[in-house]
């Protein structure tokens, strides 16, 4: 599908009000349009950044396996002339995690961590004199919310007034992009079967955010997707749901996003997972691999939103 064209200005790094990136609201709106552009324009002038973090190294904590997380982080720091350390297990069970924050910190000069829950992420921040990331926990995803929004904006070449359709589970990936969405103009509709709805006080922070936004939490699949601009998914059981994998199966039956539900989208509606998918559950093979699917191209933005949000942190 070809890209509207976005307008290519060169970028220079601002520093954050926030000294974390524990969730997608540590950002302002203004910051968040800032990251967009400048991870644009890292991606379209790689190598007039190739040095910016020079002598910085991150410590990567993963107490979740991951394939785009894991090495998107570790690649961003090397193309930016940094390192990373990468450590994998869960966060505190051999020692206060209060200890391990005031270790890294000693060492490295900013961390970031993929875990269970929040808690560990804001408890991480708590004790770290250097930087946090949030790079995936039981609440929110903002570095995936982050690649997601650049994608929709370099496939339509803006955002402002497009609607993004979730149907699934209201998970971590739901919270980030409502954040997210909303404060860049966006409607955001969310279609998930009875009491899987994403937290009602994230919600209500929402629509406090952004007034203007048409926010919708429905049990129907079409009313989300009626006339939608990017049309979402996302696994129906998370890493630790696997117990609920086939209950779920059954109770989310109904929201597969098949080429039948993608009709009802606008006709130039992309399809999004945040991968890894399971094809012919919550998507079907036909969607993944149809001209409307740009899936790779949210795994590839990883990299470049990335790239900006550490740049922007560990300068």
């Amino acid at each position: 599908m070809a890209s509207a064209p976005v307008a290519q200005m060169p970028m220079n790094p601002i520093s954050l009000g926030c000294s974390d990136f524990t969730r997608d609201t540590d950002v302002t709106t203004q910051e968040l349009l800032h990251l967009l552009d400048l991870a644009s324009e890292m991606k379209r002038n790689p190598r007039r950044f190739a040095t910016s973090l020079s002598g910085r190294y991150a410590a990567l904590l993963f107490e979740k396996p991951s394939l785009r997380t894991r090495l998107t982080f570790e690649l961003a720091m090397k193309q930016l002339g940094g390192d990373s350390v990468t450590s994998a297990g869960l966060i505190g069970e051999r020692e206060p995690l209060k200890d391990i924050a005031r270790n890294l910190d000693r060492w490295v000069h900013g961390i970031v961590a993929r875990v269970f829950t929040h808690r560990t992420i804001t408890e991480l921040a708590q004790w770290s004199k250097v930087p946090v990331v949030n790079a995936l926990c039981d609440k929110f995803h903002p570095c995936q919310a982050l690649a997601d929004v650049l994608t929709v904006r370099e496939h339509f070449g803006y955002t402002d007034g497009l609607t993004l359709a979730f149907i699934g589970d209201g998970n971590n990936v739901a919270h980030s992009l409502l954040h997210t969405c909303v404060r860049l103009g966006m409607n955001f509709r969310l279609a998930c079967p009875k009491n899987y709805e994403p937290d009602a006080e994230l919600v209500a922070e929402a629509r406090a955010m952004a007034p203007k936004a048409e926010i919708v939490i429905t049990n129907d699949p079409y009313e989300a997707v009626d006339g939608a601009h990017a049309v979402y998914t996302d696994v129906w059981a998370s890493m630790g749901q696997e117990a609920e994998a086939i209950e779920r199966r059954a109770i989310f039956h109904a929201y597969q996003v098949n080429s039948e539900l993608m009709a009802a989208a606008a006709k130039n509606a992309v399809f999004m997972h945040c991968l890894p998918a399971k094809r012919q559950q919550e998507t079907t093979d036909d969607v993944m691999e149809s001209p409307q699917s740009v899936v790779f191209d949210q795994a590839e933005n990883r990299l470049h939103t990335q790239k900006a949000l550490l740049l922007t942190l560990l300068q």
